[in-house]
């Protein structure tokens, strides 16, 4: 695969990253958003309408046509259940949506790309077995039974889209980077050291993400040389009981020529429940990122997007790449250190600055904020994660999302709005 790779570099281009040379917006009428996707309904499950959405889980525009942009879903309509998922609908493609904004100011599908393994069949969003990428989930259908594995299954929570018509995609599962072509085939999955796919590989130090909580987000720099990943929540590292900084997370990078990835600290400002969701670059050091909770916008929920820039970051890969639990210092983990502690040892993470605080700036009532695309000109597009209408009753079974301060059932909507 690298050697398919390496001669196609040059043409790779931005992505969910966009410079501002290439995304000038004047000509572009958002002026009907916020909007809401088109939809249908995918299914009914004991009266709750599950709709055929799921679109915002990430985001990214099209690297050269302005107005034009590609969302994706995750593994599909889910709710917990026992010691795993119940996967509500156990064949569902995670998909890609290219839409654009058409001359009256309204979102237009283009078309819709279900994702495939490398045999051209559609994948799954089933777990992946164990020594392909396994969080340990167990699947269960919608009345309870388990289900298979697939070894090509993606949570897929994020996208990329090249110049060269391609995409990659990062997931919570392995986590994976997988890169697909224009209609969707998969052509080489990146994975942790130790996981049973392809030859070029992310730190053994990334299987253990939380389940369910892998490569929340991933953009590609301007310059299209490297792709930034960001891990959504502390990682489980050495394990669930000894990872103590619950604010500390971790982006890598992954230079596309030579395989080369760095690490770097990012400080939450909240908590072990709280996620770190898409990324997009403003520059090949800058980037914006997402920090939400999961609760609504309407109800105080936390939705903010930050400014923060890898210059001047340390480094934490360490030297050796197969230690399943990374680099330590004073013998102990990254996630066992306080702040304090890693500052004594020089570690400085990633700096920070509050760009937008959507609750305040726009009332954002959804829970998943999840997908952002920076346009330029201190604009950005922003996209929610709607589940697919669906929402945990708390008891393994689904009822419907429904947004408290409209009484609607939560749809994927689009919105566009100013940074600082």
């Amino acid at each position: 695969m690298k050697k398919f790779l390496l001669p196609v570099l040059a043409f790779i281009s931005l992505t969910a990253c966009n410079s501002d040379d290439n995304t000038s917006n004047q000509d572009i009428n958002y002026s009907k958003l916020p909007q809401e996707f088109p939809f249908s309904s995918l299914m009914t499950l004991n009266g709750v309408n599950v709709i055929n959405g799921g679109f915002g889980s990430g985001a990214t525009a099209h690297p050269t046509r302005k107005g034009e942009f590609y969302v994706i879903t995750d593994r599909g309509p889910n709710v917990a259940y026992s010691n795993g998922i119940k996967i509500l609908v156990p064949n569902f493609t995670p998909t890609i949506m290219h839409f654009k904004i058409n001359a009256d100011g309204n979102i237009e599908v283009i078309k819709y790309i279900k994702l495939k393994n490398p045999s051209g069949q559609p994948i799954t969003g089933l777990p992946n077995p164990a020594g392909m990428g396994s969080t340990g989930e167990i699947a269960y259908d919608a009345n309870g039974n388990v289900l298979g594995t697939d070894n090509y299954g993606l949570d897929s929570e994020s996208i990329v889209a090249a110049l060269d018509g391609t995409f990659w995609v990062s997931d919570e599962y392995g986590p994976h980077i997988v890169h697909y072509n224009a209609d969707g085939v998969e052509m080489e999955r990146i994975s942790p050291i130790g996981v049973n796919t392809g030859t070029r590989k992310l730190p053994a130090v990334f299987a253990k993400r939380r389940p369910n909580r892998g490569m929340e987000g991933m953009c590609m720099t301007p310059d299209g040389k490297m792709l930034v990943g960001t891990i959504q929540s502390t990682m489980y590292v050495p394990s669930k009981a000894l990872a103590t900084n619950t604010t500390l997370t971790r982006i890598v990078t992954f230079d596309l020529a030579t395989g080369q990835t760095k690490q770097y600290l990012y400080k939450q400002d909240g908590g072990a429940s709280d996620s770190v969701c898409d990324i997009t670059p403003i520059s090949n050091t800058e980037f914006l990122v997402i920090e939400r909770d999961g609760n609504f916008g309407s109800v105080g929920g936390l939705k903010k997007v930050y400014r923060i820039n890898l210059s001047g970051a340390s480094d934490v890969s360490g030297t050796d790449l197969t230690a399943v639990d990374g680099m330590k210092i004073n013998g102990k983990t990254l996630e066992q250190s306080t702040w304090a502690e890693l500052s004594a040892a020089g570690i400085t993470p990633v700096s920070k600055t509050l760009a937008v605080d959507l609750v305040a700036k726009i009332g954002y009532e959804h829970d998943k904020f999840e997908g952002i695309v920076y346009l330029g000109n201190n604009k950005l597009a922003v996209f929610n994660d709607d589940d697919f209408g669906v929402a945990d009753d708390g008891n393994g079974n689904p009822k419907t999302k429904i947004l408290p301060k409209t009484g609607k059932q939560d749809k994927g909507t689009m919105y566009i709005v100013d940074i600082q």
